[in-house]
Order: structure tokens, then C-alpha cells, then sequence
């Protein structure tokens, strides 16, 4: 138990600069909250639903981080700041970073039947301050949830999705794997969240002067490939 914990909060710190030790990380309040919710969780499924609720309302109140006591959340699961929440059906897979004031919502069902009405995010997922994600959609491994974006439809594996409605950029997963990006962007090493949209744009240019560059390419072989047929059978 004590080799996992010292494992999460490393995983906290490779993903934080701002902690200079453990100790430091450990008041947290996304970890704390998440601590907590372990409890609420444990309580939730043994079906004492009143004690569930009781420790997920003292987790809201000393962190600010709802966290329905139904959701199911795997390992190193990272809240940065807080005032997030996340809803009853939620599913959040392992390595996921949260920045502040995210909603993993749910959808009312027309036919007012229950079930699986929240999100799921697969694992290395990173959601931006201020995004929603609303409805049971999946997000998939390694996918980026850009700052304040609006999510109702899957996001496929290592997408990076900005806007409102979120729609995916052009940038492509390769260009970015690393071990982790923060702020839920690939667009530079120097990224700051004030000029996200500029750095967007960027990234969007250089992959469409990269496309065009490639079709020029292209056009240029075909037309070589057709003038020197021109000249054989001239000759022939």
C-alpha cells in the first residue's frame, strides 16, 4: 500500500513542477478528494448508499471536487486544482490528468430509463481546464480535451479536440506522443494556456503546408513521369 501511494504521488509530480517534495503534494485537494472518493466508492458498492453520500459530501466540502460516489476511477488519477465534477456512470481509466473546473456531465434519457448516461476516458487522457464532456461517449487512450472545449460525441485515440462543439485538429498523434503534454495541448514545449488559440493555429498551419508541400510533390513526379512518356513515344 505504502510502495502504490508513493508511486501515485511520483505520478503527480512528473506531471506537476510546482511540488518540491511528496509531502507537499499530499495536501493536494484532487488527491484527497480522490482518497475519499475511494471510500465513498467502496461504501457505494456494498450498497450503504446514505455513508456513501456522507463522505462524498465532506470530500466536496473540504476540496471542492464532486465526485459522485458511483463513479469508477483507476490508478494515478490526477485533479489539478479542483472544481471539477464527475457523475454517477463516469468511467476514468489510469494516467488520466484533470485540470480545474472540468464536468464529466451526464445526459437525462428521453425514455427517463437509467443507465450509463456520463463519460468514459480511457487511459493518458488530458482534459483542459474548463472542458465538458457530456453524455456517455468514450474518450479514447491518450486523446486531448482542449481548454474549455464541449465534448458529445467519441474522441478517437489520440485526437486533440478544441472548440464548441469540440471538433478534432489536424494535428497528427505521432507528432506529439511523449510521455506527457501538459495543459492538453502538442503544439510546442513553450505553451502557454493564454495564447492556446495561437498555437493552435500554428499547428494547424504547419500540417496543411506539410499536406500542400506533399501534393505539390506529387503533382511535380506526375508531370514529370508524363512528359518524359510524351517524349518516348515521340521519338518512337
Amino acid at each position: 500500500m505504502f510502495n502504490g501511494l508513493v508511486a501515485y504521488l511520483d505520478s503527480i509530480k512528473a506531471r506537476d513542477p510546482a511540488p518540491r517534495s511528496r509531502w507537499e503534494i499530499l495536501l493536494y485537494p484532487g488527491l484527497i478528494a480522490v482518497g475519499m472518493h475511494r471510500i465513498a466508492h467502496w461504501l457505494f458498492e456494498a450498497d450503504l448508499f446514505f455513508l456513501a453520500r456522507l463522505v462524498n459530501h465532506l470530500s466536496r466540502w473540504l476540496t471542492a471536487i464532486d465526485i459522485h460516489p458511483g463513479a469508477k476511477i483507476g490508478r494515478h488519477l490526477f485533479i489539478d486544482h479542483g472544481f471539477s465534477v464527475i457523475g454517477e456512470t463516469a468511467e476514468i481509466g489510469d494516467n488520466v490528468t484533470i485540470y480545474q473546473c472540468v464536468t464529466l456531465g451526464g445526459t437525462d434519457p428521453a425514455n427517463g430509463i437509467g443507465g450509463k448516461r456520463h463519460p468514459t476516458l480511457a487511459d493518458d487522457v488530458i482534459v483542459g481546464s474548463g472542458a465538458q464532456i457530456l453524455g456517455p461517449v468514450t474518450v479514447h487512450t491518450r486523446a486531448r480535451i482542449g481548454a474549455n472545449a464541449v465534448v458529445t460525441k467519441d474522441v478517437p485515440e489520440g485526437a486533440v479536440m478544441v472548440g464548441i462543439p469540440a471538433r478534432s485538429t489536424l494535428v497528427d498523434a505521432a507528432e506529439y506522443a511523449r510521455e506527457f503534454v501538459p495543459y492538453g495541448t502538442p503544439c510546442s514545449e513553450t505553451f502557454d494556456p493564454a495564447t492556446q488559440k495561437v498555437e493552435i493555429l500554428q499547428c494547424q498551419l504547419e500540417q496543411l503546408q506539410k499536406q500542400l508541400a506533399a501534393l505539390v510533390a506529387e503533382r511535380d513526379a506526375a508531370e514529370s513521369d508524363g512528359a518524359g512518356r510524351g517524349k518516348g513515344r515521340s521519338r518512337a
